[in-house]
């Protein structure tokens, strides 16, 4: 990993506040862009797509503090999401920020997509005839299939995969064929991050969260949801391979196509973020680099300075 520690001024040193969903990042990140001056990148998977607002908890643009914000509304709907994209752009935004002398404040909570950004990660190589077979099965049999087919060929990514995540399932048994080694040997090895990047996590009582999830479902809902995905679907929604499959949206496109009502709709979202954010914890606590902070705290903000100086 390159040591940049001599070219840059250690005040553009880059602040990763991540953690689960709903548990209060993004109104930290705010407040540290606002205090150090800086710039954030967004590093939640779903919010890269544009028109994918209420779904997603998207900060508005009114309520950006004038900040400058990277890494969203990059992608169409029909654009399919990869972690190699996001690694690129990302990287990308993080040094042009910090080569103009500004800290860099990253903020979100897509596990996969924190890794490639903090860590050293060189993606295994893809192959388009095996990825189509794979497309093709889950196209035919569905999820379930390739859940099957994935325990199979690695029972240890099978276990943690979410079961609703088709494309990640499909590119686990890809590299598993291509590769002969099981879906965890391609991951980066944790050591220094990147940038030498203070790592803050924010999290909250479980039962507190869940409380915070089920408003923030039920606001979702109440707030357009299904406007905002009908909206989207003359951009092609439904033929987007991750966009469509985005917790909230695959639950509101069920409903448009009438399989169940709102109520069940919305009972499928909570527990689907329920599910995503016991996901989150398991993976980011294995992280002996981050700071953990409590998202309730009323001196969060404080804490999270004092994490970041010490002195």
């Amino acid at each position: 990993m390159t040591d940049e520690t001599e070219t840059f001024d250690p005040a553009a040193t880059p602040v990763a506040v991540i953690g689960p969903t709903a548990t209060g990042k993004s109104d930290l990140a705010l407040d540290l862009a606002e205090y150090f001056g800086g710039e954030i990148v967004n590093i939640d998977a779903m919010q890269q797509y544009r028109g994918m607002d209420i779904g997603t908890a998207k900060l508005p643009f009114a309520e950006r503090r004038g900040i400058r914000h990277h890494q969203l509304d990059v992608l169409e709907v029909t654009d399919i999401a990869t972690v190699a994209r996001y690694q690129s752009a990302a990287v990308a935004d993080v040094e042009d920020i910090r080569s103009r002398g500004l800290r860099p404040i990253i903020v979100g909570g897509s596990m996969m997509y924190v890794q490639s950004l903090l860590d050293e990660w060189a993606f295994p190589a893809t192959d388009a005839g095996v990825r189509a077979k794979w497309e093709a099965v889950l196209e035919r049999d569905g999820v379930d299939e390739i859940h099957r087919a994935l325990a199979a060929a690695d029972p240890a990514a099978a276990a943690s995969i979410l079961p609703t995540d088709g494309r990640r399932m499909v590119r686990a048994l890809e590299v598993v064929e291509l590769t002969g080694q099981p879906f965890a040997a391609s991951a980066p090895t944790i050591g220094a991050p990147r940038w030498g990047a203070i790592v803050l996590g924010v999290d909250r009582d479980t039962v507190e969260l869940d409380e915070r999830i089920d408003r923030r479902t039920r606001l979702m809902f109440d707030s357009g949801l299904l406007d905002e995905v009908e909206g989207l679907l003359t951009l092609g929604l439904r033929e987007g391979v991750t966009a469509s499959r985005a917790i909230g949206y695959a639950q509101a496109l069920d409903v448009l196509a009438g399989e169940y009502g709102i109520e069940h709709a919305r009972e499928r979202t909570f527990i689907g973020t329920r599910r995503y954010v016991r996901r989150q914890r398991s993976w980011f606590r294995r992280d002996d680099r981050v700071h953990w902070l409590d998202g309730a705290s009323s001196t969060l903000t404080s804490d999270a300075l004092s994490a970041i100086d010490p002195s």
